[in-house]
C-alpha cells in the first residue's frame, strides 16, 4: 500500500483550508498525511489545521510569500510519502478520491496523474455556473480532464495532480512559481519520459471564484499564463488556445459591422446568439435550473473575454 502526501499552498484562505481538511477526514482510505503550506499569509489558518491533529496526519508550516510553486516545492522537501499529491486550497475531495487513485495506480503504474474538476451538489448558483464554463465543451474548458484533446496530451494540473517520488528527484520542482508553473512542469515530466495520465473518476469539487468580477481576473491571469508557457515551450502554443482571444474580437467587430452593413452584423450577431442559446439550454438542463444556465452564459462570456484580454496582453508582450 503506497502512502501519499497531500500538498497544500494556502494564501489568506483559513475557511477553504476548514472544508478541504473535512474532506479528507471521510476519506475511505487514510493512509496520507497532509502537509499544509502557509505562504507568508496574513489570515493565517494554523488554528484551523491544529483543529485536526486528532483526526489526520498533518503539520503546518508557514513561510514568507514566494508564490504557489515554490510552495509546493517546499511541501515535496518535507514529504515522505511514495506519491505527492497536490490540492489547491479551494478544493474538496469526495471520499473514494484516495481509494479509485491506489487501484489505478495498480493498474497503469502511473509515474504522475492528474484528475479533473467538478461542481459539488451543495456549491452556489454561480459556483456552479462558473465550474460548467470551465468544464464546457462550448468553451476551451471542454479540453480539461481528457486524456487526448484539442490541446494535445492531458496535462496535469496543480488542483489535483500527483507526481511519486521518484518523478520528483529526477525532474525536481517547480521552476516557476505562477502563470502556468503546474503545464510547465507536467510538460517537464512528460519529456522525460515518465508515463503520465488522466484518473477520469478521481475529480475533486473545486470550488474557484464566487462572483464574475473574481472569475474575470483569474481568467485575465491565465491568458497570460499561457503566453508565459510558451517561452519555455514555444510548441505548446496551439490553435485552440487563440480561440479566446479569436472570439473577443469577433465580439467587438459586431458594433463595427453594424455600422458598415446592417445585415452583416445581423448574422453576427444572430451566430452568437445561437452559440449563447446552445450554453444556456445545457446548462439549465444539466443543472435543471435556468437560473444557472442564464450564470452560465455570463461565466462563458467571461471566460472566454478574460482569458482573451489577458492573452492578447501576454501575447503583445512576447
Amino acid at each position: 500500500m503506497r502512502k501519499y502526501s497531500v500538498i497544500v499552498p494556502v494564501f489568506n484562505r483559513p475557511d477553504e483550508v476548514q472544508d478541504l481538511l473535512e474532506s479528507l477526514v471521510k476519506q475511505t482510505f487514510n493512509n496520507f498525511e497532509v502537509l499544509i503550506i502557509e505562504d507568508g499569509s496574513s489570515e493565517k489558518c494554523e488554528t484551523v489545521c491544529n483543529s485536526f491533529n486528532q483526526e489526520l496526519d498533518i503539520r503546518y508550516f508557514f513561510k514568507e510569500n514566494s508564490g504557489q510553486g515554490f510552495s509546493r516545492n517546499f511541501g515535496f522537501e518535507r514529504a515522505t510519502g511514495d506519491y505527492f499529491i497536490q490540492f489547491d486550497s479551494d478544493a474538496v475531495i469526495p471520499p473514494t478520491y484516495f481509494d479509485l487513485v491506489e487501484r489505478n495506480l495498480n493498474a497503469n503504474n502511473w509515474d504522475a496523474f492528474g484528475g479533473p474538476d467538478a461542481a459539488a451538489p451543495n456549491f452556489t448558483p454561480i459556483q456552479k455556473a462558473i465550474s460548467y464554463s470551465m468544464t464546457s465543451v462550448f468553451t476551451t474548458g471542454g479540453i480539461r480532464g481528457k486524456s487526448a484533446n484539442l490541446g494535445g496530451q492531458f496535462h496535469p494540473r496543480s488542483f489535483n495532480f500527483g507526481l511519486s517520488r521518484k518523478v520528483y528527484e529526477r525532474v525536481g520542482g517547480y521552476k516557476i512559481t505562477r502563470m502556468g508553473e503546474d503545464i510547465e512542469y507536467s510538460i517537464r515530466i512528460i519529456n522525460e519520459g515518465f508515463k503520465v495520465g488522466l484518473i477520469k473518476d478521481a475529480f475533486v469539487y473545486h470550488k474557484r471564484r464566487t462572483t464574475i468580477a473574481q472569475f474575470f481576473r483569474q481568467l485575465h491571469f491565465f491568458g497570460r499564463a499561457r503566453i508565459n508557457i510558451s517561452r519555455f515551450f514555444p510548441k505548446e502554443l496551439k490553435l485552440v488556445h487563440y480561440f479566446p482571444l479569436a472570439f473577443t474580437l469577433y465580439l467587438l467587430l459586431i458594433p463595427f459591422l453594424f455600422l458598415l452593413n446592417t445585415v452583416l452584423g445581423a448574422i453576427m450577431l444572430m451566430f452568437l446568439g445561437f452559440y449563447l442559446m446552445l450554453i444556456l439550454v445545457e446548462s439549465s438542463v444539466q443543472h435543471n435550473s435556468l437560473k444557472i444556465g442564464l450564470l452560465s452564459v455570463a461565466a462563458c462570456l467571461t471566460q472566454l473575454t478574460g482569458y482573451g484580454i489577458g492573452f492578447a496582453t501576454e501575447l503583445l508582450k512576447k
